[in-house]
């Protein structure tokens, strides 16, 4: 038998991207949202404490209006992310409902995350949560979350929000969900050579040079995102693994250890 990974994680942050949730025309990918609330809602059963960080509010505006590019402007964006945050929270609490699975919503600025009392707030919130078994949803705050605005409101990107939340909650693992396999040595879209590495344990300036493609038409996610996330994760002592999203049942694999991905995890 392989040898498997040792992931002993009961508080995990999953967090799954707009590409994931968005089929490439902008339609909601329903059948990957199913997935997503069986597992999650399967391993709240098994006494695990889960906390979704969802992208896709603007990629569902954009299906909302059939629109095929991301408008530029930040009130369009604003405008986009209204709609589709509750179209998207929506379905979220159909699908969760048919596990008899309970779900809250949680949207969150930098701003919030930055005071002491607001954060601990915060943090009281989530605790409460999910001690009693009910699934975070969590989100930026599009809507007020704006470069413009006098304070640091953005946290620049879900990736981000998804360490920065895997950090306050003390989660042991954060799994991210994306539309690639894992992390390669080189960019895999331009090479055919390029290798998946199972594991790293130091993200570097070498690390970072690797790294190549942006996020989708759709999102604003890429690798080098990702990196900065899973490099916050390592810096805590906690661990990461990147993995596709196609299936989200595929994290019932990599709680079982199953090699799949690439985990990030410092060097004892």
């Amino acid at each position: 038998m392989a040898e498997r990974r040792q992931l002993d994680a009961k508080r995990i942050v999953v967090k799954v991207g707009t590409s994931t949730l968005i089929y490439p025309n902008g339609k909601i990918n329903l059948k990957a949202i199913d997935q997503l609330s069986y597992t999650l809602s399967g391993l709240v059963n098994d006494g695990k404490q889960i906390v979704l960080v969802s992208s896709g509010a603007i990629g569902v505006g954009m299906g909302q209006l059939n629109l095929t590019e991301r408008p530029t402007d930040i009130p369009a964006q604003q405008a986009l992310a209204a709609i589709g945050q509750s179209t998207l929270m929506t379905i979220y609490q159909q699908r969760f409902a048919t596990y008899s699975q309970k779900i809250s919503q949680m949207l969150l600025t930098h701003d919030v995350l930055d005071y002491p009392e607001s954060r601990a707030n915060v943090l009281n919130a989530f605790d409460k949560l999910l001690d009693w078994g009910i699934i975070p949803v969590v989100n930026e705050n599009d809507t007020v979350a704006v470069d413009e605005l006098d304070h640091k409101t953005k946290f620049g990107d879900n990736d981000q929000l998804s360490a920065i939340v895997a950090s306050i909650v003390d989660a042991d693992l954060l799994i991210m969900l994306s539309d690639i396999d894992g992390f390669y040595d080189k960019n895999p879209r331009k090479y055919q050579d390029a290798t998946l590495l199972a594991e790293v344990n130091k993200v570097s300036k070498d690390t970072y040079e690797q790294a190549g493609g942006k996020g989708s038409k759709f999102g604003t996610g890429g690798m080098l995102t990702k990196l900065k996330a899973a490099k916050r994760m390592m810096k805590n002592g906690k661990q990461m693994v990147l993995a596709n999203g196609s299936n989200p049942s595929i994290i019932f694999r990599i709680l079982a250890g199953e090699k799949i991905g690439t985990l990030f995890s410092r060097e004892d």
